[in-house]
């Protein structure tokens, strides 16, 4: 065989191999199911549905679940449904770790939403983030959550900005100059509590009483009685709906002061549990009831359709880490978990039910505008809202 031949044969050999590569590619896509036919988005979701923090915990899956109605019945997804698969924690961290295994492993899901508080969160968080899976909490504080994990994210406000807004809204609402803070003893509590108090103590005001209590008590008259000899002019009580007993308290040995609460006093709870004494009290939050936007309002209703009661800022989070994963998962165009969390770090004025969420810091925390609701004839309502970025603007 000469050498013209040869080239010519060897020509050949390889528009057949090139037209056998077309061949097999093209089958090879064709074979594949197209997005519709690979069947509906598992999404994760934990949270305590049993016991001590039930409400909580069942608020957020109402939450969750009218979101994933809503995206389903808006065409979904790329073109598929989202499935939310969800367990009982039972607000105990190795529950949480077992569920993020199972959620992972057996489930399948493309990521996974924390409706829990912040033990729970933090101990599933780093399971998460070891397997690469996107993680979106919906309101715990714990700062070391999202630390130094790219693939676990906070719709919610972080303890030190929570504190911070409390700090500044004392004094700068209130005219506060001498604050009384009863707190609650773990991560949450202490977490708000240092931040609230660097933050008046920077404005001018002065905390002069102070003290932490644990999560069963009931009874905080002795503190009460002590933080009133005190002269306070302001009085906060960082902890959940179930200290609400503690506004009553505090009336009842005629501190008529204003009270400043947290995002744990954010449930119809504080009102079945307060009652009328709750009239007055102010909270720091992320949910503002007299919101003006369509958005907002049409969740409102609906959980109040679907739950039979107002909803609260932990749904109103839960609602949010929902429509954000579905956001970054259409931006993506893939639901690829590395995919979903490089564009969750990229969204960017994200209308929610909890507001605009502006951005995702690097650390992978939600700034957005902190309101201020005020409890009028057992209702929440609008107060003020705090825009001052050196406030809002999560640490890290």
């Amino acid at each position: 065989m000469d050498g013209k031949t040869k080239k010519v044969v060897t020509a050949v050999i390889v528009i057949v191999v090139v037209i056998a590569i077309i061949a097999g590619v093209l089958a090879y896509y064709y074979s594949q199911p197209s997005e519709k036919e690979k069947g509906p988005i598992k999404i994760g979701f934990f949270a305590p549905l049993t016991g001590e923090a039930a409400a909580d915990g069942n608020s957020a899956l109402h939450g969750a679940q009218i979101a994933v109605d809503y995206i389903n019945s808006h065409g979904g997804v790329l073109g598929r449904q989202l499935k939310l698969v969800y367990y009982d924690d039972q607000l105990s961290a190795d529950q949480a770790i077992a569920i993020a295994h199972k959620l992972i492993e057996e489930d399948q899901v493309v990521a996974a939403i924390s409706g829990s508080y912040s033990g729970t969160t933090l101990a599933a968080s780093s399971i998460y983030n070891e397997e690469g899976v996107p993680l979106v909490d919906a309101y715990a504080v714990n700062p070391d959550i999202t630390k130094d994990k790219p693939y676990v994210f906070r719709v919610g406000m972080m303890g030190v900005t929570e504190g911070k807004a409390a700090g500044y809204a004392a004094v700068k609402y209130f005219n506060a100059s001498r604050i009384a803070i009863l707190y609650i003893d773990n991560p949450f509590g202490v977490s708000l509590f240092e931040n609230a108090k660097a933050q008046a103590e920077k404005m001018g005001a002065s905390v002069v009483y102070s003290a932490k209590f644990s999560y069963p008590t009931t009874d905080f008259t002795s503190w009460l009685t002590e933080a009133k000899a005190q002269n306070p002019d302001l009085l906060m009580i960082f902890g959940y709906y179930n200290h609400a007993v503690a506004i009553k308290q505090a009336r009842d040995l005629g501190m008529n002061i204003p009270i400043l609460g947290c995002e744990g006093f954010d449930s119809p709870k504080l009102m079945e549990i307060a009652g009328d004494y709750a009239n007055g009290v102010v909270i720091v939050t992320d949910l503002n009831r007299d919101s003006k936007k369509d958005f907002v309002q049409d969740f409102l209703k609906e959980y109040q359709k679907v739950a039979g009661m107002p909803a609260d800022m932990v749904a109103a989070s839960a609602y949010d880490a929902v429509l954000v994963l579905a956001k970054a998962i259409e931006k993506a165009g893939s639901t690829n978990p590395k995919d979903i969390a490089n564009a969750i770090r990229s969204l960017t004025n994200i209308e929610g039910a909890t507001g605009m969420i502006l951005k995702f810091t690097n650390g992978g925390n939600a700034e957005k505008y902190i309101t201020l609701q005020i409890v009028k004839n057992k209702e929440f309502h609008f107060y003020a809202e705090i825009t001052d970025p050196e406030i809002i603007t999560p640490p890290f």
